[in-house]
């Protein structure tokens, strides 16, 4: 079957627009499960209300997993912040509201936080097992409600069509704590601007009433977690000195 041209490419799977539908198809390497797993994730926020795009169906052609769902006209607010600078505040203030509606969400039947990121940190070889050991007790010391948590929030996550935004990529989201998710969201903008990164960060706190110390308790956690995002993470080096931190 040939569905033309991806529309993107990411780590795990190649996106294209056929018969206006979206048709996510998963990597060879992936587990068999990953697509129904997925969908499963995006269902339940859907299902929560939440603008996601509608899942149609999981599938498999030419022997590849396939998500056929919802296509969402419009452009992402990171392409939008990017042709207009200006408006950084405005739409980055938009996301910050979006992410504390996520956040509102009682999510107990998600794939609980702890659990993924304790699979992380065990799977990077860049952490010695003192470190991890170190790592995990952080982590079990740390205590909070089950939470919604995107797991990937970013401006290029967010399909702005008129006046309505759509949430994509649901893939990484979690039952957890809502400051683990946004130290993440500051962490993915640090990696491209310490002045973005820094926006986000202080309307965040100023819009939740959550101070930045707090959030930045989950620091070494994240950081030791995206080291085992391989193909993203370009500077491990500075993730290591954020982990070394704890």
């Amino acid at each position: 079957m040939n569905l033309g041209t991806p529309t993107a490419t990411g780590n795990t799977a190649n996106v294209y627009l056929y018969n206006n539908k979206i048709h996510k198809v998963f990597n060879d390497s992936l587990p068999d499960d990953e697509s129904m797993k997925e969908a499963k994730k995006q269902q339940y926020a859907h299902s929560c209300g939440l603008p996601v795009p509608e899942i149609y169906d999981v599938t498999n052609i030419d022997g590849k997993q396939v998500i056929i769902m919802e296509h969402i006209e419009g452009r992402t607010i990171g392409n939008l912040l990017t042709a207009n600078m200006g408006k950084a505040e405005y739409y980055m203030g938009m996301s910050v509201d979006i992410q504390m509606g996520i956040h509102q969400i009682k999510a107990h039947s998600n794939e609980p936080m702890s659990e993924k990121l304790r699979r992380q940190i065990q799977s990077t070889p860049e952490l010695s097992n003192d470190l991890k050991s170190i790592l995990m007790n952080k982590l079990d010391s740390m205590t909070f409600e089950a939470n919604l948590c995107h797991g990937d929030f970013h401006l290029y996550n967010l399909i702005l069509s008129e006046d309505n935004v759509t949430i994509i990529d649901w893939v990484d989201s979690s039952a957890g704590d809502r400051r683990a998710d946004v130290y993440r969201t500051y962490l993915l903008y640090s990696q491209v601007s310490v002045e973005l990164a820094d926006m986000y960060m202080r309307l965040y706190c100023e819009k939740s009433g959550l101070s930045k110390d707090e959030i930045f308790q989950w620091a070494p956690i994240i950081a030791a977690a995206r080291l085992s995002e391989r193909v993203s993470s370009k500077n491990p080096k500075r993730l290591l000195e954020i982990v070394h931190q704890i």
